[in-house]
């Protein structure tokens, strides 16, 4: 079969045949339907992320959506023809084994969780990180109704993330430099949009995710919380970030990381998108267009997601 290899940083994915997968005692293997191209891949191929993966040569693709294909021995609550997804983490296909840019992809059983019917592969497979991991900073931030909320990119996770807290009934501050989607923000639901987030020091914001994580932005973050605040970190944009520790102290503020998020959250997200209260902005592509799909990610050419179809 097919599969888009990374051989090490600052290399370009490969396209190259590969065995089938089989499925061990505990595994399923899926038939890829659809598979979501992240900003993590970018980081991956340009050595900011590369130390994370579990081996190379490695087949990326950690947003994976289709169907049972396999099971192995003692796997139970699926059968084969089932529409499946399997939510990133720390280990996953695409990370710590062989991912889903591939027909076929092997997982461990716990790590795959069910697909509504009323969820199309490709709304699927970016909820199963971009989705999960923009719900999870606003659950982590304590988003709730009437939080005045700072978001800092309005790319797959931040258009999500904005959806998901209109709908929790916050007040949504939207920093966006790339002019070309700052509309398409205001047209999500937020209250004032701008090309930086410092530019809404006077709103008093109680809290503010920063999905981009491009290191000025972390820093414009503490600058624009209101005392007391909370800045949640998910973007990882740069590997460090110089933060003015006095504004930290003086404002008291809180700092914290999320990273992806729980089976509970991606199930949630799934939920929300079956019941049209959500959706990613897509532009599908074919699966033999990856490669050239992770270089207009790099060159900021992408609003929304980018996803792989395959038949």
């Amino acid at each position: 079969m097919k599969a888009w290899r990374l051989t090490d940083a600052h290399e370009p994915l490969v396209l190259v045949d590969v065995d089938e997968p089989t499925a061990g005692p505990g595994d399923i293997v899926i038939d890829v339907k659809a598979a979501s191209l992240c900003h993590s891949d970018v980081g991956f191929l340009d050595g900011t992320l590369t130390s994370l993966l579990g081996f190379k040569p490695i087949t990326l693709g950690h947003e994976i959506a289709g169907v049972v294909a396999e099971m192995g021995e003692g796997v139970t609550g699926f059968s084969v023809g089932d529409r499946a997804v399997v939510p990133t983490g720390y280990g996953a296909p695409g990370q710590g084994t062989d991912g889903g840019f591939a027909e076929k992809v092997k997982v461990g059983a716990g790590w795959v969780i069910p697909l509504p019917d009323a969820v199309s592969f490709q709304q699927a497979a970016p909820a199963t990180d971009a989705g999960m991991s923009a719900y999870h900073a606003l659950k982590l931030g304590g988003v709730k109704e009437g939080t005045k909320l700072g978001i800092i990119g309005t790319g797959g996770l931040g258009s999500l993330a904005i959806q998901f807290a209109k709908g929790l009934g916050a007040e949504v501050y939207v920093a966006e430099i790339n002019e070309a989607v700052q509309e398409a923000a205001s047209a999500l639901g937020a209250t004032k949009v701008a090309k930086d987030i410092t530019e809404f020091t006077d709103d008093g914001l109680g809290v503010i995710v920063d999905y981009a994580g491009f290191g000025t932005t972390t820093a414009g973050a503490f600058e624009a919380i209101a005392h007391g605040g909370t800045v949640v970190q998910v973007g990882v944009g740069r590997v460090r970030a110089d933060i003015p520790t006095q504004t930290a102290v003086l404002k008291e503020l809180t700092y914290l990381g999320s990273s992806a998020g729980t089976q509970e959250d991606c199930a949630k997200v799934l939920d929300l998108i079956a019941e049209g209260k959500a959706a990613s902005t897509l532009t599908e592509i074919d699966f033999d267009e990856i490669g050239d799909g992770i270089g207009r990610l790099q060159r900021g050419e992408v609003i929304g997601r980018l996803v792989a179809v395959l038949p």
